[in-house]
């Protein structure tokens, strides 16, 4: 496989985004998926900040279907400049429970989906017509809220064990839903797969959180899996599931699983 490293520019002057691409041995143009990464667990181990994120797990299930990836990392991740500020306290514990601080770390992370967006729609490889967003924790909470804040961009949302604060903090309860509730006005079907038993987010919670997604007039399936938060590297138990909305996403664009990604 090969990587393909780019770096575009952010919202901030002179801070450029990491993003890391895969994509199949079709020829393009092909239908694109941007997968966003969570959060550094505790916010508290700056170590983890600089790990560029891109499971391989993801990028080989796009590929072998005729999918491009992008991986990006949002500012002050991986190898992105700036810092990350999204929600951390400001004495260096880690991230903050407070809702408005934690708000306005959505609001930096939509800043830098907005750079995301704009760098996808200016490359001649993507079908324009075939795009989605999605990712794990942070990442597919982001994801459909980003959907339907940005309403008319994506055909696809998909949320792997989806929330912005864990079970830590009460005001999970309140920034959680809410942040969902964004996605509500997206218009396109999504999908939620969670794991029964996350030890961030109750299964409980995540159903609360559909609902209230569904009662905003969001569309969508949700799926509870006999999987903690480590969900998505096990794809036996949410492929077929992705499978089936893929299909109903873009049904000639599925290739044979003996496909290969490879990096560029």
């Amino acid at each position: 496989m090969k990587f393909e490293k780019l770096f575009i520019p952010s919202s901030e002057p002179d801070v450029r985004l990491e993003i890391v691409v895969a994509k199949p041995q079709t020829e393009g143009p092909y239908p694109t998926i941007i997968f966003n990464h969570g959060s550094t667990g505790r916010g508290h181990n700056r170590s983890l900040f600089s790990r560029t994120i891109c499971p391989s797990v993801v990028e080989n299930y796009f590929a072998e279907r005729g999918w491009m990836t992008l991986f990006p990392q949002r500012r002050g991740r991986g190898k992105s400049g700036g810092s990350y500020g999204e929600g951390l306290a400001s004495d260096g514990s880690g991230y903050s429970c407070d809702v408005d601080i934690t708000i306005a770390g959505l609001e930096r992370a939509v800043e830098d989906m907005d750079a995301v967006a704009r760098h996808l729609h200016g490359r001649s490889d993507v079908d324009q017509s075939l795009l989605a967003i999605g990712g794990v924790s942070r990442g597919g909470i982001l994801s459909i809220a980003y959907a339907g804040m940005r309403p008319a961009t994506f055909r696809g949302a998909i949320n792997f064990n989806g929330g912005w604060l864990g079970r830590g903090c009460t005001t999970h309860e309140i920034v959680n839903p809410m942040i969902f509730e964004r996605g509500a006005t997206a218009g396109i079907s999504t999908l939620w797969l969670h794991g029964s038993y996350d030890q961030y987010y109750r299964i409980e919670h995540c159903r609360r959180n559909f609902e209230r997604f569904l009662s905003a007039g969001g569309q969508g399936t949700f799926i509870a899996a006999p999987m903690g938060h480590a969900l998505l590297f096990k794809p036996a138990l949410w492929k077929n599931h992705l499978d089936q909305y893929i299909d109903g996403l873009a049904p000639s664009h599925n290739f044979p699983p003996s496909q290969q990604a490879h990096r560029l």
